[in-house]
């Protein structure tokens, strides 16, 4: 397991950098974490327009002119969890459902008629009502008839991720919401996410299954954005180091206003973000950067070639909603971005890009052949 340094040590680690040390960190052939804490620093945001010229030359050469699109499937709004800023927290009195496997296969082959190839299963951690059963059944109806199925549903063992792989899954996104110990703590009111370590641990356990792909992230908007991307920059060296098979994404998602009209106690800018992305951009060149449809058009229009590489679209985030969405209630958060696959398809190719509609088959995917041995029942320290 990692043991990442207090919040409040790495924002004085990040405070302390000089302007010097962004110079450097740019001119670093390979950016170590002492690089990634200048170019987070307060001192680096004289140096965003050099940021973005080296984000997008890096963008460029590893991963061309393309930007890969998905949507999710929300099956079902249910969940054991009271989070303060979530829109399914158990609190909140909204229409909760459950999508049956029928209704979640139409769901999806509904995406499919739009055009996609890649989608992510998106559910609330209610594991009595949906668990690995239910994903993997789900997954065997789907497999064949999309490129690419992520998951993004609670945290389930070592070898319900490998049954997963087995079954068809390719990708799992987990999000630790904030590194922020004491945070993390008020936010996380009841249920099983109140365990910090346990949730810290999930990505190790997705990636010792042997999954193809790891997504990791936090909740922007919940601490200093600065000391938690340093954390979440600690997090993803650690997976690198020890999983180098598992390819790996970082996902950014703002608060949005949903059900319970949660205030983030620390609102991050859309200034603030682009240098975050940036700086994680120069930090790991190798890393899949995703911005959803949380975000608004105009700034995902404008961070086209300069370093994210993944968008959704058409997103709804109510169970069931794409077949009716006139009923399109029990959000988890509303939408920034509301345009069609075809409507950022083509904002795509406006900026002289591509987009990605297929990138991996299951072909590809054996089942047993990746699952890694590791120590990762040792602690680690991270740098």
């Amino acid at each position: 397991m990692i043991e990442l340094p207090s919040t409040q040590t790495l924002a004085k680690r990040i405070a302390s950098k000089t302007a010097q040390q962004v110079e450097n960190a740019l001119a670093s052939v390979r950016p170590s974490i002492e690089d990634l804490a200048a170019l987070l620093s307060p001192a680096a945001e004289e140096y965003i327009e050099q940021m973005a010229e080296k984000s997008a030359e890096i963008t460029a050469r590893r991963f061309g002119r393309t930007i890969q699109l998905y949507a999710p499937v929300y099956l079902s709004n249910l969940c054991s969890n009271r989070c303060a800023y979530c829109g399914f927290s158990a609190d909140n009195s909204i229409p909760r459902r459950t999508l049956t496997l029928d209704e979640a296969e139409e769901e999806a082959m509904i995406l499919h008629g739009r055009g996609f190839n890649h989608i992510l299963l998106v559910s609330g951690e209610a594991p009595g009502v949906l668990g690995f059963e239910y994903l993997k059944a789900l997954t065997l109806r789907l497999k064949n008839r999309f490129a690419a199925i992520s998951i993004e549903v609670q945290p389930l063992t070592t070898e319900e991720y490998a049954g997963l792989f087995a079954a068809g899954i390719t990708a799992v996104a987990i999000y630790q919401e904030t590194y922020d110990r004491k945070t993390y703590d008020q936010v996380h009111l009841s249920g099983p996410k109140k365990d910090y370590d346990f949730r810290l641990e999930t990505p190790a356990r997705v990636a010792q299954a042997g999954m193809r792909e790891l997504g990791i992230g936090f909740l922007l908007g919940l601490s200093d954005w600065r000391a938690e991307s340093l954390a979440m920059g600690l997090h993803l060296q650690f997976l690198r180091k020890k999983f180098w098979r598992t390819a790996l994404t970082v996902s950014f998602p703002r608060l949005r206003p949903a059900e319970g009209n949660f205030i983030a106690p620390a609102p991050v800018s859309e200034k603030e973000l682009t240098q975050m992305i940036f700086a994680l951009r120069i930090f790991d060149h190798d890393v899949g950067l995703v911005v959803s449809t949380r975000e608004h058009a105009r700034f995902r229009d404008g961070m086209i070639g300069l370093g994210p590489t993944r968008y959704s679209a058409g997103s709804c985030t109510a169970p069931g909603g794409y077949g009716n969405p006139q009923e399109n209630t029990g959000e988890q958060f509303a939408i920034g971005d509301q345009r069609s696959l075809d409507e950022v398809s083509q904002a795509i190719r406006n900026k002289g890009h591509d987009p990605v509609l297929k990138d991996w088959d299951a072909v590809f995917q054996k089942s047993g052949a990746r699952n890694q041995k590791t120590e990762t029942g040792t602690k680690q320290q991270a740098a």
